[in-house]
């Protein structure tokens, strides 16, 4: 997309077209390799000059890719899935002949050496730093046989990661299950309706049930039916893997059968196989260990210690949650309750003990009135101002916005919000554009905001649930961190650069306002009257608010803990040996084992195909620092300007210029403490950890 650097984009359709967006690729990539020739070659007086310029080539390119990365995952076709797939090794390519080109690794060595380092801004001075440490980590040191064997593993892991996203995109969205009316027991009308609509976009004249997120998070909290709750589970738990079960809408039509479903289980162990290689070549022990060396947490040991005292602390407040599900199971007839039961019986326990369902929460937030609520809280912490703009768009759900201060526009970012076909599952925020200085003038930060919410059905406004609601402020946390940057060096700008056990802060931080009354009043209007929500389903969602805590709490953990121990393992396990390390792991912390053919792993893409390889600790780890930071607001006042701004100017605009740890220290006056996290989980006074100790 081309466009002047000091503008925003106000982007044309062709911008949102394989073939564009292959070009611009394409050329993006060519012009980063002159660019990084060039500044190979540059002498002692020009290595900064040199360096800028790669930096404002690699910014063209990042931008390409993030577009043709977006619709990739947005908007699935084969179309977009051939033009990623096939320009995915030119980009790991070019990435790595980047990373071990040792004559502009010495470039780097010069500039770092100059007598003149120290009067750089301290934010170009910590680029330099994490780049000559990506050198490292890159293979630079690498030559003859080691360092092509490097390329080919980062060319090879790429490829694996898409097709990973591939299968489990596939096998998400081929499964479909025509629902009779009497399966359509305990559903609201709301999901009813969503199901409707479902099987109206399958070419079905009757609802159905799907994997998306929005259909199964129904089916598993309403439906009555335990044997349609049971098979829509084994369905979702078992995608893209060997335990893998046929849709029941083709099975008749096609014969599918198992062995035609995609599986994952080869691909995961082929990934781990070659990190642990990477790894090796490099000299670590194992791949949690290189993982780690740019984190903010010391060193695997550590981050385990902090995972088991963790699942410690949740361990007593779990077994309570499973008591109250037990004879909740008990009261409907369920003698041994099971996972496809949790959902159900955790909403008849706070319909009746609390007064509360999601359910019932969905006609105060209306879409609309949720997002007007949202800036609305943006400008009361953080001072801008958040207002729609008119620009090209992917998807008529897709809606652009600009945010601006004084009259000054500081970024722009779209919203894609309700799940579809074609679209990857879950929610995420990505850096379409960062904020950098460059030779045109200041380039303003740009972000795709991405969600799977449930669409508007029956042309109401999509109408949230109050998870759907944390999600929308986890991810809108993300997009602040890189929309009020105020740093102008590219790889220190925004979430670049940040720790990546550190870059969940801001999303965690965010997500305290959907529980605060005050928030609540700005984010409610009701579908039909307009009115705000009652201030007894505010006190019944807050009296819930801690409900099944310490069973979440667990289930974090282990995905954590497995995610650690299988890239610690040497040599990497093969399929068996991934289950065998999961098995092990539930056996210790679960309080509820799942079934044999539960194949989860073959699903986790966040570490199989994101970017949280030994890495997913990150999010209890950032939410030690989120916790701690909101206490600030609880002593002050949660819409205390002055220590919302005080956020902003220490850790939204910081980005990665200072260290995580650093950053945090600014806004607190002291390191992180686990008191805050432990008080928000709703354990204080009441649970014990392993050892007896008084958490």
């Amino acid at each position: 997309m081309t466009m002047a650097a000091a503008t925003l984009p106000l982007s044309t359709a062709q911008d949102w077209q394989p073939e564009q967006a292959r070009q611009q690729v394409t050329a993006a990539i060519e012009a980063a390799y002159t660019a990084m020739q060039q500044a190979q070659q540059a002498g002692e007086a020009q290595a900064l000059d040199g360096i800028l310029a790669l930096e404002a080539a690699e910014n063209r390119l990042q931008q390409a890719w993030g577009s043709l990365s977006n619709q990739n995952a947005v908007m699935n076709s084969p179309e977009w899935r051939d033009t990623y797939n096939s320009l995915l090794p030119e980009l790991s390519r070019f990435y790595t002949e980047q990373g071990q080109n040792q004559a502009l690794y010495q470039v780097y060595q010069r500039v770092a050496a100059f007598e003149a380092f120290a009067t750089l801004s301290p934010a170009r001075q910590e680029a330099i730093r994490l780049a000559l440490r990506d050198f490292q980590l890159s293979g630079v040191a690498l030559e003859g046989a080691a360092k092509a064997r490097y390329a080919e593993i980062s060319e090879r892991l790429s490829a694996l990661s898409s097709q990973f996203s591939d299968q489990l995109l596939d096998a998400t969205q081929s499964w479909v299950k025509p629902l009779s009316s009497t399966e359509l027991a305990g559903l609201p009308d709301s999901a009813v309706a969503l199901l409707k609509q479902m099987g109206e976009a399958k070419g079905f004249d009757q609802p159905v049930a799907t994997l998306d997120g929005p259909v199964y998070l129904a089916i598993m909290t309403y439906a009555e039916d335990r044997a349609l709750r049971e098979s829509v589970y084994r369905a979702y738990v078992t995608r893209a893997s060997d335990q893998a079960i046929p849709s029941p809408a083709k099975a008749a039509s096609d014969a599918q059968s198992a062995q035609t479903l995609p599986n994952n289980g080869p691909l995961m162990v082929e990934i781990l196989q070659l990190r642990q290689e990477m790894a090796n070549l490099l000299g670590f022990a194992n791949y949690a260990e290189l993982s780690l060396a740019s984190k903010m947490a010391p060193n695997v040991a550590a981050v385990r210690q902090f995972l088991v005292d963790l699942a410690q602390r949740a361990q007593v407040p779990a077994q309570r949650d499973l008591a109250l599900l037990e004879a909740e199971g008990k009261a409907v007839g369920i003698d041994q309750i099971q996972p496809w039961d949790t959902a159900f019986l955790a909403e008849r326990i706070k319909q009746r003990d609390y007064n509360l369902s999601q359910e019932s929460l969905r006609p105060y937030l209306p879409a609309p009135k949720v997002i007007e609520g949202l800036f609305a809280i943006a400008k009361k912490l953080f001072g801008v101002d958040i207002v729609p703009k008119q620009a090209a768009v992917w998807h008529p759900d897709v809606t652009y916005y600009e945010v601006e201060e004084a009259g000054e526009v500081l970024g722009g970012f779209y919203f894609d919000l309700y799940a579809r076909q074609g679209k990857r599952g879950g929610a995420w925020m990505s850096g379409y554009r960062s904020r950098t200085q460059l030779t045109e003038g200041l380039q303003k930060p740009v972000a795709f905001m991405v969600g799977n919410f449930a669409p508007p059905v029956e042309g109401k406004p999509a109408l949230l649930t109050h998870d759907e609601l944390v999600t929308l402020f986890h991810e809108f946390g993300h997009g602040l961190h890189h929309l009020l940057t105020e740093v102008d060096v590219l790889p220190v700008a925004g979430v670049n650069g940040v720790a990546w056990d550190a870059v969940e802060l801001p999303s965690q931080f965010m997500e305290f306002w959907t529980w605060e009354p005050e928030a609540l009043a700005l984010l409610s209007a009701h579908l039909e009257d307009q009115s705000v929500l009652p201030q007894e389903m505010i006190q019944a969602l807050l009296a819930a608010r801690h409900f099944q805590s310490g069973m979440q709490a667990l289930r974090q953990v282990e995905f954590a803990l497995f995610d650690l121990d299988i890239h610690a393992q040497n040599p990497a396990p093969d399929e068996a040996g991934i289950q065998a390390t999961l098995d092990t792991l539930r056996a210790q912390y679960a309080v509820m084992q799942p079934p044999a053919y539960n194949r989860f792993q073959n699903s986790f893409s966040h570490i199989f195909a994101g970017g949280y390889a030994a890495g997913y600790y990150s999010y209890k780890w950032a939410e030690v620092l989120a916790s701690d930071a909101f206490s600030r607001f609880e002593t002050e006042g949660v819409f205390n300007a002055e220590t919302g701004r005080a956020f902003r100017s220490a850790v939204l605009a910081k980005g990665g210029s200072k260290p995580a740890a650093d950053t945090f220290r600014d806004f607190r006056g002291r390191d992180a403490s686990i008191d805050a996290l432990v008080r928000h989980s709703g354990w204080v006074g009441e649970t014990q950890t392993a050892t007896g100790a008084r958490a």
